[in-house]
């Protein structure tokens, strides 16, 4: 990393902290560490971390409770730990806000791969070929301003997570093309592989702040069978 980061783990169990804590530091990181949901949302207020990496099962408050808590307020890169096979807890961990996922038992240098690509991402540092020129939707609603990753709706500035902003980015630089969930994955994400609900959940938390009417979406419209697309159309999408 460029800059040094302030990454907070937020776990239950003191061999996963300690293990994190030394790949992640190793790479740069400064790392913050608490053992249960109250005393992270605490030190998320005090410190005001870059990325928190935060177990789903906590003693005090779930992880699913202090990401909303999170979420009322800041738009800072959360990664959750989920349990393996647990597919709705991970479809529930997006809805409420996390911008990745990882599934225990983990590699630790994956997540520390993970953290630094979400970092880097947060900051700007990478991104669609188009990353530093604003765009603007056709029907001049929505612009995104890259080299600040800001967004606006009629002029007003869109409170949007990391991935919801890198998604609106790539979807506005590229309008009128309908790009498949893998296709996605692989271009917002940097996943080649890994569960498409991702994409299907964030596509949703975006329709909701972008969208006239996020039932009817008339902007980022599902093509049957095939993906989604940003379209300057404003007719309604009956496949929503």
């Amino acid at each position: 990393m460029s800059a040094s980061s302030r990454v907070l783990v937020v776990d239950d169990d003191d061999t996963v902290r300690e293990v994190l804590r030394r790949y992640l530091t190793r790479d740069g990181h400064d790392v913050l560490e608490a053992g249960d949901g109250p005393t992270g949302l605490r030190l998320i207020r005090t410190h005001q971390p870059d990325l928190i990496v935060l177990d789903l099962m906590l003693p005090g408050m779930d992880g699913l409770e202090v990401c909303r808590e999170v979420r009322r307020t800041s738009t800072v890169p959360v990664i959750m730990l989920t349990a393996l096979g647990q597919e709705s807890d991970r479809v529930i961990g997006l809805e409420y806000g996390a911008d990745d996922y990882v599934v225990k038992p983990f590699s630790p240098r994956e997540l520390a791969l993970r953290v630094g690509r979400v970092l880097e991402r947060s900051r700007g540092a990478v991104g669609p070929p188009a990353a530093s020129v604003d765009v603007t939707s056709a029907d001049g609603e929505l612009t995104v301003s890259p080299l600040s990753r800001t967004a606006r709706r009629g002029g007003v500035e869109l409170n949007l997570t990391s991935r919801e902003f890198d998604l609106l980015n790539f979807l506005l630089s590229h309008p009128g093309q309908v790009f498949s969930r893998t296709e996605l994955m692989e271009q917002v994400w940097g996943w080649s592989f890994g569960d498409q609900s991702t994409v299907t959940v964030h596509v949703r938390r975006l329709r909701e702040k972008v969208e006239p009417d996020p039932a009817r979406p008339t902007r980022i419209v599902t093509v049957w069978g095939v993906g989604y697309r940003l379209d300057g159309d404003l007719r309604p999408d009956p496949g929503a």
